[in-house]
């Protein structure tokens, strides 16, 4: 009985979710994704140049020498984002800090997709822990959005080769403010991802030594098979089944997929942590149980908890609960 309830819903959230999502035109869009690449005429011209980006060990490493300009004022962090877009918005990133009064641990947070808020109660109940907690606006979402944009069409879409400059834009902003992090004094970071944001947080913490925890809430590794099967990405699918099939997605998407980057993510001195939904529709279940695997064979041992619940519905009591206390005892 419960449980039926809580697919319905899962189900109302989803589709209030589609309310002003827009089937968009399919796009390669080489160049925005691979600086300095010729433009890719085909499908499969793109999925070359995705292969190398995936073989360069830099692809999500931030060039030396651009702007590290930070400014902090009641709060709030902003600074120049690393990549340059046609969004005069989305160039300046902005991060909500709750100060916990010590230098010893800081916990950055990547929002999920579509985010209308950012997290409070995360940020106010870790600050009383003492974790300074990091709350960045992922590209095209809060301060960042795109004028007139009714959600964040630009950061996830059937644009390929935006979609991969979205995504690779999050990782250099929040690798830059995990350097400021440590410039000004903190000892261990840690990064807190929630759907779309867990996949920015394991490519951030799979590239950047400095990140020693990390929790993935509702992660799964092929972001192409997310999209392709996920019940918030129908409008996405629809503009992409028609002119590409999945195999060559999960190839141009490649440099994304969180399973290409397994053996990062189990580096040594890097803790990780999975918290999934049994009956999530968005992040099947299935993508999850596959990067586990992918996770295992490469040596990491994640610490996982497994809730009976929805993708949404996670964030209801008990189960936000049972996901807090556990993330409290992960990161102590």
């Amino acid at each position: 009985m419960l449980h039926s309830w809580l697919d319905r819903w899962d189900e109302q959230r989803a589709w209030r979710g589609e309310e002003g999502k827009k089937a968009a035109d399919f796009v390669l869009d080489a160049e925005r994704a691979f600086p300095g690449a010729k433009k890719a005429a085909s499908i499969e011209e793109f999925c070359v140049l995705a292969d190398s980006a995936l073989a360069d060990p830099a692809f999500f490493d931030e060039p030396s020498g651009s702007g590290q300009v930070f400014e902090r004022e009641d709060g709030w962090l902003r600074f120049p984002s690393g990549i340059s877009t046609d969004i005069e918005a989305n160039n300046l990133v902005w991060a909500k800090i709750t100060e916990s009064g010590s230098l010893d641990r800081a916990m950055v947070v990547f929002h999920h997709w579509n985010a209308s808020a950012r997290n409070r109660q995360i940020a106010n109940f870790f600050s009383l822990l003492g974790i300074t907690v990091v709350e960045i606006a992922m590209p095209y979402h809060f301060e960042r959005s795109r004028p007139g944009s009714a959600h964040a069409d630009y950061m996830l879409s059937p644009n390929l080769g935006r979609t991969i400059q979205s995504v690779r834009q999050a990782v250099w902003d929040g690798r830059k403010l995990i350097a400021w992090l440590k410039s000004q004094g903190y000892r261990e970071i840690s990064v807190l991802g929630m759907s779309l944001g867990s996949w920015v947080a394991g490519l951030v913490a799979a590239h950047d030594p400095a990140v020693t925890k990390a929790s993935l809430f509702l992660a799964g590794g092929s972001l192409a098979d997310m999209v392709w099967t996920g019940r918030a990405t129908r409008s996405i699918r629809e503009s992409l089944e028609t002119e590409i099939e999945l195999a060559d997605l999960r190839r141009a998407w490649g440099p994304l997929d969180l399973e290409n980057h397994a053996h990062g993510l189990a580096r040594p001195g890097l803790d990780l942590q999975l918290v999934l939904a049994r009956r999530d529709k968005v992040v099947l279940p299935e993508l999850s149980q596959r990067f586990i695997r992918r996770l295992k064979d490469a040596g990491a041992r994640p610490d996982i908890l497994e809730l009976n619940c929805g993708h949404y519905s996670l964030a209801m009591p008990p189960y936000i609960l049972f996901a807090g206390l556990t993330l409290k005892r992960f990161l102590s």
